[in-house]
């Protein structure tokens, strides 16, 4: 991830050198091909769309003449598309190396930048090994530890105790709040929050993520005063898995009418992205199988429960919308199946 932000070329095993369009040195020579996600490649009508069938595949195209960086950096951002609106015609050609690209986009993903590599650039530098196994250890769940906990007396309640989540080769720190005192008797109400700058910190009313948190925080104290307990897990995983800058990009798209999960798969991203094993992982370290959770989205329930949590209630957990977030619950409604009205 570090080689990718400071864009340096990745070497996987099988793979030809694949350079990071968003973060490569300005000034490069061309590139034959370029790697980019069957989603992206699907919004530039490859001539060939067999290749993009599956959304979220890695794709292999090529131009009909050697792609520059500038060029490449216009076809993996779409948010350049109403400035450079006439690109290729292109063709996908057959990947040999699959899991080598479908690794290379994930990290992409996870370091918070476009999914798109020049492949074999010249130059190209000295190239970075890594291997698709490298990048499965990176997501396996099983590495997440508890660092440390302490006392937080938080505006809600004033005996919480909060504890820190750490793996070893993961920058980002979960953290997850208890409300209450833990007791094996009672079922913890939870709420898996992701994080979100904007709406958390600074106020924004593009989405309800906000009030959704200090909702989730007064449950929570509702339930400790009556015996029970709460669990807020704060997961960092921005804009769904996609990282800040990318959820910018993707508010961007918005802005040109598109909505949040069309945005998404645009920028070459699946619609949903975060790492839901992970709050699993934490609620066991917790010591909480069995959950009641605040939520309005039946996937999240499938998905811990897929990820062994027992989830004995669904709490719903909706908000008033106001109008600059009507459109971005409706398309959580009627394209993402959550349960609003």
């Amino acid at each position: 991830m570090d080689a990718l932000r400071h864009g340096w070329p990745l070497l996987l095993p099988g793979a030809p050198p694949l350079l990071p369009v968003e973060t490569a040195p300005d000034g490069l020579a061309a590139a034959p091909r370029l790697l980019i996600s069957a989603a992206r490649a699907a919004t530039l009508k490859l001539a060939n769309q067999r290749d993009a069938a599956d959304p979220h595949a890695p794709v292999l195209i090529r131009d009909i003449a050697p792609v520059e960086l500038v060029t490449a950096r216009a076809i993996a951002d779409p948010v350049l598309d109403l400035a450079t609106p006439l690109k290729g015609p292109f063709a996908s050609e057959p990947l040999p190396w699959a899991d080598a690209a479908a690794a290379a986009l994930e990290l992409a993903r996870i370091a918070g930048i476009l999914p798109a590599f020049l492949v074999d650039p010249l130059p190209a530098g000295e190239p970075v090994p890594v291997a698709p196994a490298d990048v499965a250890a990176l997501a396996d769940p099983a590495r997440l530890f508890i660092a440390t906990r302490t006392h937080l007396p938080v505006a809600r309640a004033e005996e919480a105790q909060i504890v820190v989540f750490r793996a070893p080769d993961d920058l980002r720190e979960h953290v997850a709040l208890i409300i209450g005192r833990q007791s094996s008797d009672r079922v913890p109400l939870v709420r898996l929050h992701s994080e979100c700058l904007t709406g958390d910190i600074l106020g924004s009313l593009r989405c309800d993520c906000g009030p959704q948190l200090d909702a989730a925080l007064v449950a929570m104290a509702d339930e400790a005063a009556h015996g029970g307990w709460g669990v807020l897990l704060y997961l960092r995983q921005e804009g769904r898995g996609i990282g800040l800058v990318n959820k910018m990009r993707a508010y961007r798209l918005q802005d040109q009418g598109f909505d949040t999960l069309e945005a998404n798969n645009r920028l070459g991203f699946p619609a949903e992205a975060r790492d839901f094993p992970v709050a699993a992982r934490m609620l066991d370290l917790l010591g909480a199988p069995t959950i009641r959770l605040l939520t309005n989205n039946p996937a999240k329930v499938a998905a811990l429960a897929t990820a062994g949590v027992t989830v004995a209630e669904r709490v719903p957990h909706q908000l008033p919308a106001n109008p600059h977030n009507q459109r971005y619950l409706d398309t959580k409604r009627d394209a993402a199946g959550h349960l609003l009205v």
